[in-house]
């Protein structure tokens, strides 16, 4: 008790005394109730994040090889974390051990600033897919050996040193689409009739169990798509720009759902929590989760593009069929790095060099037959897209 309370105290009449002493009581009670009930709802939260990560497929996949990196190149990729995602193409919501990924991407994270920067590997992308030289599309890697050989064939072709993945099915993303209120985006004449005409949409609804309200859509800039449209529209890979426009569609709707999940009212979180995470796979433990969904709203996505830079179609035969060739892998690799890490002069390792030589050697393509088809976008503060 301090010296003003007591010299208070002494100047007042007992029944004064008694009356200051029962209302600082009452106001110690309101204070410790305020506490018991901020706990109660912490305590709630808590469960309830629990029971919901409770639905979620956690899959241990062991020890994941990586390529021999040199120190120096060790301690660069320290500074960040990177995961794999997933998207598979099954027709067969809930299993997701299995299945061609027909989206591939890598989300890094630099653990100091918080920095996004995400890369979609175009499904067809001509790498090595089980680390005993057979090449083949990128997705089959999944098909083969489940997400453990997926993401050993990113760290193999790429060196990267990714260790935890996040899978997802067609019912995932069009739930998640739905909880966020839809997206907008600009749909041409043709990706119209792709969706509606040639059956894309009838047949996501249909593989996820839900309905397709053969909702109307036009070509333009900001058409408003639902969930089985835009899941749709994402999947479309039979126009001009054939997997490089699909990717870079993919892009586009996840860039949208991460902004819009950062605004989302907490009925619409609970919406988008309850829909997704019965459909998600990932090798990551709850608390690996939860640390890293307590830091999202300090994340900024920086930018989003696809892998390889540099590249070329070809058909090679019955065995591989119409695959992108990077041209060359190593010079692809190089760039990679530049664009996730800074790093101006970066010397691929040995293994991603075997590669390489291998790829040009089958394809007959090198970087003199290389196109740049202008699928990569930087994000920057003044084009609206960090996330905030």
């Amino acid at each position: 008790m301090s010296k003003k309370t007591k010299k208070k105290l002494a100047e007042m009449t007992p029944r004064e005394r008694n009356a200051y002493r029962r209302k600082k009581r009452k106001k110690r009670r309101r204070v410790i109730l305020i506490i018991e009930l901020l706990i109660l709802a912490l305590l709630a939260g808590a469960v309830y994040l629990m029971t919901k990560l409770g639905s979620i497929n956690f899959t241990d996949i062991g020890t994941v090889k990586k390529n021999k990196l040199d120190a120096r190149t060790q301690n660069l990729l320290s500074g960040y974390t990177n995961i794999a995602l997933f998207g598979l193409d099954n027709r067969e919501n809930g299993k997701l051990d299995r299945g061609n990924s027909d989206s591939i991407m890598v989300a890094s994270i630099n653990n100091k600033t918080k920095e996004v920067r995400i890369v979609s590997v175009y499904r067809d992308t001509y790498l090595d897919i089980d680390g005993e030289g057979t090449l083949r599309k990128a997705n089959s890697a999944y098909s083969k050996g489940g997400p453990k050989q997926a993401i050993e064939m990113l760290n193999r072709n790429l060196d990267l040193d990714i260790e935890d993945y996040i899978t997802v099915d067609f019912n995932a993303l069009v739930e998640a689409i739905d909880a966020v209120g839809g997206v907008d985006v600009d749909v041409s004449e043709e990706e119209v009739q792709i969706i509606k005409e040639k059956g894309y949409a009838g047949e996501v609804a249909y593989v996820t169990g839900h309905e397709d309200e053969d909702q109307p859509i036009k070509p333009g800039t900001g058409v408003h798509l639902n969930g089985v449209q835009a899941t749709a529209w994402c999947r479309i890979r039979y126009t001009a720009s054939q997997d490089y426009g699909r990717a870079n569609r993919q892009r586009i709707v996840v860039e949208q759902l991460i902004q819009k999940a950062k605004k989302a009212s907490p009925a619409q979180l609970d919406k988008l929590i309850t829909g997704v995470f019965p459909d998600i796979a990932t090798s990551m433990s709850v608390t690996e989760l939860i640390g890293l969904a307590s830091g999202v709203q300090g994340y900024e996505l920086k930018g989003q593009t696809g892998f390889p830079f540099a590249v070329h179609s070809a058909n090679l035969g019955k065995k591989a069929g119409s695959v992108v060739v990077p041209c060359t892998l190593e010079s692809n690799v190089k760039a990679l790095y530049e664009y996730l890490y800074d790093e101006t002069d970066y010397t691929p390792s040995d293994t991603v060099k075997s590669i390489s030589k291998s790829v040009k050697q089958n394809s007959g393509l090198d970087e003199k037959d290389a196109l740049n088809y202008g699928y990569g976008t930087e994000l920057t503060e003044d084009e609206g897209s960090s996330v905030k």
